[in-house]
């Protein structure tokens, strides 16, 4: 029987190789490094002696593949967060804290009343929302709305930075407007902010290798791919450090590697080639009594921090401005905003900074229209990752749906 060679074991390269492995085809999942899971690993970090997750990764309560994941792997009871669209700000300037709250409906009424919206804001500043959601091919967000006003500095702004990883102002309104067509458009209820717990290796990684394992799937991590050769129109052998892998006529494959790995193997690729970068810091402090799961911050350098059972972390996106800043510095500046929000008087605690220099591609126009479709000129090789074109940012949400849609080209071109 023809196999599926999944190369890559970030969460596509998962969700590719659970969906394939629970439908009978044989799988084999080659990972390079010694851990599955890609930007979504947990690992033991042994200066705060407490197992840490590589960044803080949001999604929402209306991303379906995400369900479609969780189901297929076990693991629907593996998100935590509020039963609301719930949204807490702090602006560290004006000591001012406000609760954004959409109503659950896709009616969003919520606009009209002043405790749900962001303070000193009117009706009409929410029009920017609807503007977004309309097609604006090739356009970065600058040139789509105002990027000036209260409504802009203290929650399109944020929210964006966040989404796209981009300076907003810079960044694609079609990608902007794609996951607000998805989430907030569709009422509240799509909105709800979803935590893995506790870990992302417990909530997205541990069950789908358990599944694979039990669906009889071969699993070989620590196998990076070197090299392909190609015979016409077909890949017909990969080259493993541990090897050749030649491939039978209906052998497929499926490319879940970063961008530049695969340009590497397929030279006349066209991929993303500008990046832009996510800095995370974790700090050995147990959280106060009530601190809300995550707080947007206004006028810091920490964005959004997080409160966990045994630590606060803090996320902060389109960050290269602070990856050569000294390791000290940068957690002396950040464990001030996370003090502040949480009115703490305690020295600086244990910290471990994480810098993704490449963490997603940069979410503009220029890079959107790089991103490469999932099937490829090889018609046993197919493509997947965030970074394909799945017509949203690079998200855990986009990074699933390519799975789905590389295992569906290869489950179509074996049988």
């Amino acid at each position: 029987m023809a196999r599926v060679h999944v190369v890559g074991a970030g969460l596509a390269g998962l969700h590719a190789a659970v969906i394939l492995a629970g439908r009978g085809v044989p799988v084999v999942l080659s990972e390079a490094t010694r851990q599955a899971g890609g930007r979504c690993r947990s690992y033991h970090d042994a200066v705060l002696d407490m197992v840490i997750d590589n960044g803080n990764h949001l999604v929402l309560s209306g991303n379906p593949a995400v369900a479609r994941y969780l189901r297929a792997i076990g693991a629907q009871d593996r998100l935590t967060g509020p039963e609301e669209a719930a949204f807490p700000f702090f602006d560290l300037q004006r000591r001012r804290r406000w609760i954004l709250r959409p109503n659950d409906g896709p009616v969003p009424w919520w606009i009209m009343s002043s405790r749900r919206r962001v303070p000193e804001t009117r009706v009409a500043d929410y029009l920017a929302l609807i503007t977004l959601m309309r097609p604006h091919p090739g356009r970065r967000i600058d040139e789509v709305v105002s990027c000036h006003g209260v409504a802009w500095e203290r929650l399109l702004r944020p929210l964006l930075v966040s989404i796209l990883n981009t300076i907003p102002e810079e960044a694609s309104a079609d990608l902007a407007g794609a996951v607000f067509r998805e989430t907030l458009a569709r009422g509240g209820r799509r909105s709800w902010p979803r935590i893995a717990t506790p870990s992302l290796a417990a909530a997205l990684v541990d069950p789908a290798l358990d599944r694979l394992r039990r669906d009889g799937a071969q699993i070989r991590l620590g196998r990076p791919l070197r090299a392909v050769t190609t015979e016409r129109d077909r890949l017909s052998a990969l080259l493993f450090d541990d090897g050749e892998q030649r491939l039978g006529p209906l052998d497929q494959v499926i490319l879940a590697v970063p961008p530049w790995t695969a340009t590497s193997l397929l030279p006349d690729l066209k991929v993303p080639d500008d990046f832009r970068a996510i800095v995370n810091a974790h700090f050995r402090v147990a959280p106060p009594a009530g601190a809300p799961l995550m707080v947007g911050l206004i006028g810091g350098t920490a964005e959004w921090v997080f409160a966990f059972r045994d630590r606060l972390s803090v996320t902060v996106s389109a960050a290269d401005r602070l990856l050569d800043m000294d390791t000290a510095t940068l957690t002396d500046i950040l464990w001030h905003d996370v003090a502040v929000v949480h009115d703490l008087a305690a020295p600086v605690p244990p910290c471990r900074i994480v810098k993704e220099k490449r963490a997603t591609f940069a979410a503009t126009p220029a890079q959107d229209a790089r991103r490469p479709a999932a099937r490829t000129r090889l018609t046993n090789a197919f493509l997947a990752g965030d970074w394909t074109d799945t017509g949203l940012p690079a998200t855990i949400e986009g990074a699933l749906r390519s799975g789905e849609k590389a295992a569906a080209l290869a489950m179509a071109e074996s049988s």
